[in-house]
């Protein structure tokens, strides 16, 4: 079915690769991050105050969940322009992931033309929202990262 849309959502999943919990560590401003969910989340406070301590504090965590809960956490003073920067900051983590990690580059040419989808209810802007009335975000950044590296 070469023709229908492709999910992915858990790392442990089929295609769980392109989640940005899987552990796939990478180089980006100087930096290891263990997963593009720690860079990401870390990138909410780059220009905030105090950014520094923040930004280390979500680098070093061990788990993209936790990152994940720490970038959500609004007690963190949020930089100001984060809306309109955070899709290229996603498209960054996402280029840096692919690039960096030849397997997952395969990977994501072997989907071909197939539309990719991150499919769960519990987002509505990176992802359908389970039902597809969601923006999927990081399925169209990462099918234009594979546009970009097939060319």
């Amino acid at each position: 079915m070469d023709d229908e849309p492709l999910l992915f959502y858990r790392v442990g999943d089929e295609f769980g690769e392109f989640s940005n919990f899987a552990a796939y560590p990478i180089r980006v401003d100087g930096k290891r991050w263990p997963t593009s969910e720690h860079y990401f989340q870390a990138q909410k406070f780059a220009r905030a105050k105090d950014a520094s301590k923040h930004v280390e504090a979500i680098r070093t965590v061990r788990s993209p969940m936790v990152a994940a809960r720490m970038g959500r956490d609004r007690k963190r003073p949020l930089r100001r322009d984060w809306e309109s920067v955070k899709d290229q900051v996603m498209m960054k983590a996402l280029r840096a992931k692919f690039e960096q990690h030849a397997d997952l580059r395969a990977l994501l040419l072997s989907t071909g033309e197939r539309e990719l989808v991150e499919h769960t209810v519990n987002d509505r802007y990176w992802a359908d929202g389970g039902d597809g009335s969601g923006k999927n975000k990081l399925g169209r950044l990462l099918m234009r990262l594979r546009d970009e590296l097939r060319a």
